[in-house]
């Protein structure tokens, strides 16, 4: 019997209407799974051509559900300029027992929302509970899928903005206001962070980036999650932090840069889920969450999203 393979395209993944508390739970088992042996997470491979585009590639696999997934993915500046996301990538699913493949998934929908659970998850132990000022620098789909995923978490009344592209300023606004919350877009990146209690950087990278974000502009309370690697932080501002919590302390250790200062690291989202680390300890702590990408949330998001798919009939189903 040939196997059947199942193909979710965008469209398809947003009609299966996943929640936060969905994802966030499917990528807290993974996490409970990896310290009893029974989901691995192997380091992001990354290559990185001299013409600024870079090349990523995840690996995990779990005993429970049986899943493994492959993710890869190019980010190249100059996509929009021919009408493409600057970011693009696909998955594939196998079955971890025996190999066969299960699913080919649209990788930017796996992304966006793996990345805006990780943060969730990190925010639910160590932002303020009562936060409802949140700050968005850049203002890309990472911006969108963070607000949307933050807002089921925290009371949010307002954001703040700064993005350096009008189009894409302007449309995030609008999707904001379409929520119900006030909106205030910024005329510089300081005005927008020094008042909000979460705060989301999405900018995109370049090799010729120049941090312009200081943590000293955070307000006792306040909670970052740098989806972006820290690029644009100076990193001679970080120690104003209370804490910084990174995505996986193994892959930390096997990259030649650390995204930040090993010395003010206290621990991974792993040692957070378990307990190993400690949450939010005042109301008065600054602290971040500062990550390369988790391929365990993309195993966890994308095995998620193949259960409800074949539980719901959607996607396109062919034969191997």
């Amino acid at each position: 019997m040939l196997p059947l393979i199942r193909y979710l395209s965008q469209s398809s993944l947003q009609d299966l209407q996943l929640t936060m508390h969905d994802v966030t739970a499917s990528i807290e088992h993974l996490l409970f799974a990896k310290t009893q042996q029974k989901a691995w997470n192997a380091p992001k491979v990354v290559i990185t051509p001299p013409d600024d585009r870079y090349m990523m590639a995840t690996l995990a696999a779990a005993d429970d559900p049986p899943f493994l997934a492959v993710k890869a993915l190019v980010l190249n500046p100059n996509n929009p300029r021919h009408g493409l996301d600057s970011i693009n990538a696909l998955m594939t699913l196998l079955d971890s027992r025996n190999g066969l493949p299960l699913a080919i998934i649209d990788g930017n929908w796996i992304t966006a929302v793996r990345t805006a659970g990780l943060s969730v998850v990190a925010a639910k132990r160590l932002a303020r509970p009562d936060a409802s000022i949140a700050a968005f620098i850049g203002c890309g789909v990472q911006a969108h899928s963070h607000l949307r995923a933050l807002a089921e978490i925290f009371p949010l009344k307002q954001i703040n903005v700064f993005g350096r592209s009008a189009a894409s300023r302007d449309k995030f606004c609008r999707s904001a206001e379409k929520m119900g919350l006030l909106v205030v877009a910024t005329q510089t990146a300081q005005e927008a962070i020094q008042d909000a209690d979460l705060i989301v950087t999405s900018v995109t990278l370049s090799p010729k980036l120049t941090p312009f974000l200081d943590a000293r502009w955070l307000k006792p309370g306040a909670f970052v999650t740098m989806t972006d690697l820290a690029a644009p932080w100076l990193a001679e501002s970080m120690s104003a932090l209370d804490r910084i919590i990174v995505d996986d302390l193994e892959q930390e250790a096997s990259m030649p840069k650390p995204l930040v200062d090993p010395e003010l690291v206290r621990g991974d989202l792993t040692d957070l889920v378990t307990g190993s680390a400690t949450g939010r300890q005042s109301i008065d702590e600054r602290i971040a969450f500062v990550f390369r990408g988790l391929a365990l949330g993309d195993l966890a998001v994308a095995g998620l999203a193949y259960q409800r798919a074949c539980e719901q009939l959607q996607g396109i189903v062919i034969e191997f």
